[in-house]
């Protein structure tokens, strides 16, 4: 089965390594799920082992301005107004996953259900937000755990995004912009073929109480796309995790 939201691009929702992920294993029957241990009491203290890696991957990916002679970025000590973009995110999430069906069997029959969480909290001082998200099976077996870190870059007027597919040991970087009432993430990378693919995500019909979040891919350079994902997401809880 496959899967990216991540992406929540995402996500990702980064999430387009683990969208193709959810649909290999979709296809699967939960009797060969992986036993992964999901207890959701391990998060924080994941989080606090992986958060300085995914950290690191943001600092690697950013511009190396002295590198090309350029000009470094104005130094910032406060977040400015923009980094609450994604405080919708912050909070506790209950999550009904579909991934888009692959083969003619889950085309006539359907895909099977999933269900997941998406937990966020401020991070960073401010300047952004760290978040976890987990899909299962309706059975509990666990079929993708990411964790990201977005950061507010106020120089380039946009989000920058690093996310660990903890499964697969795989780091994903997006870039997101606030436009009018829904948040737009874009990615670009390799599916499991190693075919080149672009990557747009939605983050729209926000409220206190639910979002949406829709993924679409292209393998033509963005001349057509599909949607590989859409997450209905309802708030749990306001509270942060612990």
């Amino acid at each position: 089965m496959t899967f990216t939201l991540s992406a929540l691009d995402t996500v990702i929702v980064p999430l387009v390594v683990l969208i193709d992920q959810l649909s290999e294993k979709a296809s699967i029957s939960s009797n060969r799920a992986r036993t992964i241990d999901a207890n959701p009491n391990r998060s924080s203290s994941v989080s606090r082992r992986i958060t300085p890696v995914i950290i690191a991957a943001l600092l690697l990916s950013a511009p190396a301005y002295a590198q090309h002679g350029g000009e470094s970025p104005a130094r910032m000590t406060s977040p400015p107004r923009e980094a609450t973009q994604f405080n919708f995110l912050i909070g506790q999430w209950d999550l009904e996953v579909r991934p888009a069906p692959t083969g003619l069997a889950q085309k006539i029959h359907g895909v099977p259900k999933l269900l997941g969480t998406w937990k966020a909290w401020r991070a960073l001082d401010g300047f952004g937000i760290e978040d976890e998200l987990r899909i299962t099976d309706r059975s509990g077996n666990p079929m993708a755990l990411s964790h990201a870190v977005r950061i507010y870059d106020a120089n380039a007027k946009s989000w920058k995004t690093s996310s660990l597919d903890v499964y697969r040991g795989v780091f994903t970087s997006a870039i997101a912009q606030m436009r009018g009432m829904d948040m737009m993430a874009s990615s670009r990378g390799t599916d499991a073929e190693g075919k080149p693919y672009v990557s747009r995500g939605r983050y729209s019909e926000i409220t206190p109480r639910s979002f949406r979040f829709v993924q679409e891919r292209s393998t033509d350079n963005g001349k057509t796309w599909s949607t590989n994902l859409t997450i209905e997401a309802t708030r749990s809880s306001s509270s942060t995790p612990n």
